[in-house]
């Protein structure tokens, strides 16, 4: 069973919450982050510390992690952030577009992650591990909080939104992208002991959805401060790493489309002919084609859109073969494009669903790209299927929304 863990969070006061929170520091580049550098309070100060150092400084260098540091003491001595006293759940409810999801944030077991009852889908690269290795071990903090789904528990759901119809929140904003914040602190005794027992007993296992390398991260850390012998009990917080926790019914996965530098030496017409043996190709006409069923993709060339249909026998019925993003690989991106790796191919490129088809046609007709796909969004029970097989998704298949936003609770080791 699933193991969780209520902890001391490290939070904003309610007045400054909104101008502290940020977006997760791997969905901005330095660039966007620097646009914030003005604001004491923003907490990118801390996740993309480079923002307060010279323009040409090595990201990845120890002086970034050193500022983070020191950015993050500076804010906790001037009172934009402080600790709860005892051990807390907290619950976050992000909405967008009229949908609502609510969360559990809390200490996720670092042993869970290891023995696979916390199951992942997604390869990590040792670049971006270390990255956050050297954040967590010069903080002394996790200050990106893993998303993670689990199936539907009554036992947990109903303590969670009786506490929320019972009980102010403590925070409550609308970010500039539009997405409301809601953030509520469970402090009594009694209901976090409640949330801790129902968990260990009713749900069996978890699955990361969005944060692979902030969990990976952590359980290195955790490695290396047992090896150097600071565990004692295996309670200590650096056992555990943060994590909110959604039912799986309220998760929604966007598209995360393709675009494609060029066409590996066919004319549109000989791209065309040659994807008519594995789909069904049809002129879609200048409106975006945005995929309404599994098996059908959009593709946006030359100024026209066209539906593609993939044909009976392209595709096999196990839970990697039947994804879209695998159909589209194995017949168009591999076969045709000629593009074999999408995790290291240069000339392929991701857009995920929130930025719309709008985003997929400017990439075209600025010349960046040549050629783009629209495809139809993996299941959350699919993402299910696949980390219960102990398989990982191909490169770039999910993408969530609305983003967690960092900065609101920071869990410190």
């Amino acid at each position: 069973m699933a193991k969780i863990t209520p902890f001391k969070g490290l939070r904003p006061t309610q007045e400054l919450a909104a101008q502290v929170a940020t977006l997760p520091y791997d969905v901005v580049n330095v660039a966007e982050a620097r646009e914030f550098r003005k604001n004491p309070y923003n907490f990118y100060h801390v996740t993309r510390a480079e923002i307060d150092l010279p323009e040409n400084i090595d990201v990845h260098g120890q002086e970034v992690y050193d500022k983070a540091k020191e950015n993050l003491d500076q804010m906790i001595q001037n009172g934009i952030l402080s600790q709860d006293t005892e051990p807390c759940y907290y619950i976050y409810e992000l909405i967008m577009d009229g949908r609502s999801q609510t969360g559990l944030v809390c200490g996720s077991s670092i042993d869970d992650y290891n023995n696979g009852i916390i199951k992942k889908h997604e390869f990590t690269r040792p670049e971006k591990e270390k990255d956050r290795i050297d954040h967590i071990t010069a903080t002394g903090a996790q200050t990106g909080i893993v998303f993670i789904a689990y199936n539907d528990c009554e036992s947990v759901d109903s303590i969670i939104e009786e506490w929320k119809k019972e009980h102010a929140p403590q925070y409550d904003f609308v970010a500039e992208d539009g997405i409301r914040h809601i953030f509520w602190v469970m402090d009594e005794y009694a209901k976090v002991a409640a949330i801790t027992h129902n968990f260990g007993n009713d749900v069996p296992c978890t699955y990361i959805a969005d944060g692979h390398h902030r969990a990976a991260s952590a359980a290195k850390v955790c490695k290396e401060m047992q090896d150097n012998g600071y565990s004692v009990d295996g309670d200590e917080s650096f056992n555990y790493f943060v994590t909110c926790i959604f039912p799986a019914s309220q998760c929604k996965i966007l598209d995360y489309n393709r675009v494609v530098k060029d066409l590996n030496g066919l004319t549109p017409e000989q791209l065309i002919e040659s994807l008519q043996a594995d789909f069904e190709v049809s002129v879609h006409g200048k409106d975006p084609f945005k995929p309404a069923q599994p098996r059908d993709f959009g593709m946006y060339l030359r100024g026209t859109w066209y539906k593609l249909t993939s044909k009976p026998g392209t595709y096999t019925t196990d839970p990697i073969g039947i994804l879209d993003v695998t159909i589209l690989s194995n017949n168009a991106l591999d076969k045709i494009l000629g593009i074999k790796d999408q995790r290291t191919d240069k000339r392929v490129d991701f857009v995920g669903g929130i930025r719309g088809m709008g985003a997929l046609q400017h990439r075209v007709d600025s010349g960046d790209m040549e050629v783009a796909f629209s495809i139809y969004p993996v299941s959350i029970q699919q993402l299910f299927d696949i980390a219960d097989s102990g398989n990982v998704m191909p490169p770039k298949s999910t993408w969530f929304e609305p983003k967690l936003r960092d900065g609101l609770v920071v869990y410190m080791i």
